[in-house]
């Protein structure tokens, strides 16, 4: 696992956190439940909605942090308890913070705004992929090219030169090439294509970025706060809530919780589309676990 965390003792410690310290009283909405006081010291939140997606959430395994010599002292209001040297984050404010994301998001897109999804970890290349394709948003998950943002101009004559390849592989001329060339230009597409696919048609500046692990991906964060580009993002407890405009505090480092994660940002931006063409697709995605 990445970021030092050991992935046997997350497997290992979730049964018997979900056991002992996590079995939730299914109450009625209307009641308040309160929970042992977390670091920051935020008690009684309503759980109208917490009672519905904790579960989900501590099934994912969203509430692993990272390591205990690992953290950011910025996390500690999301922050509940720590455990076999591991942080436990407070899903109740994931829940406050995650439905804050997805009305941002429901905004963004009633207005006809485009976002840009970016996650180039192993774990989150796919499912960042796939959320994007999803709801018909632009994607990075291979990696940040320095001035995707800031140099927008530039990132877009790299763009023009992959379609000019592409035409070129298209047309009869292509076969007389010499075999180095067809070679050279054949590897110039695939990096092309590898760097740029989910951006090909980002014409101008999102209005919008949902982010996954903030700490390895710090120079789109750093371009979208030049640009005035708010940012969602899942933060874990080694990175830094305050440069993100909408933080959603969870674990960056498991597949399947940060599928969960997106899934509900997908769900949200698909019913503020209105596009019966893009809810169809994003039935057929397969984003959630």
């Amino acid at each position: 696992m990445s970021g030092g965390r050991c992935a046997s003792v997350r497997h290992l410690a979730a049964p018997a956190l979900h056991c002992r310290n996590f079995r939730l009283p299914f109450k009625p909405p209307c009641v308040i439940f309160h929970v042992r006081p977390p670091v920051g010291g935020r008690v009684n939140f309503p759980m109208a909605d917490t009672t519905e997606l904790v579960p989900e959430l501590l099934e994912a395994g969203v509430h692993f942090g990272h390591q205990t010599k690992r953290w950011n002292p910025k996390m500690r209001p999301y922050i509940f308890e720590q455990k076999n040297q591991i942080y436990i984050i407070n899903l109740d404010e994931t829940v406050r913070q995650l439905q804050r994301a997805t009305q941002f998001l429901e905004e963004v897109t009633r207005r006809g705004g485009k976002i840009l999804f970016v996650g180039c970890k192993k774990q989150a290349q796919q499912a960042v992929k796939e959320a994007a394709l999803a709801c018909g948003q632009f994607f990075v998950n291979q990696r940040w090219l320095g001035g995707t943002l800031t140099n927008l101009a530039t990132i877009r004559k790299s763009i023009g030169r992959l379609k000019f390849i592409e035409e070129i592989e298209q047309s009869p001329a292509f076969k007389k090439m010499g075999k180095q060339e067809i070679a050279a230009l054949h590897r110039e597409g695939a990096k092309l294509r590898r760097n740029l696919d989910g951006i090909l048609e980002m014409s101008q500046l999102p209005d919008a970025l949902v982010v996954v692990d903030t700490t390895r991906e710090q120079n789109a964060v750093n371009e979208a706060r030049r640009l005035n580009i708010p940012t969602v993002a899942i933060v874990d407890t080694n990175a830094d809530p305050e440069i993100i405009d909408y933080p959603i505090a969870g674990n960056d480092d498991a597949i399947r919780a940060i599928r969960v994660i997106l899934q509900k940002l997908v769900d949200a931006i698909v019913a503020a589309s209105g596009d019966s063409s893009v809810t169809a697709q994003a039935e057929m995605a397969g984003v959630s676990a």
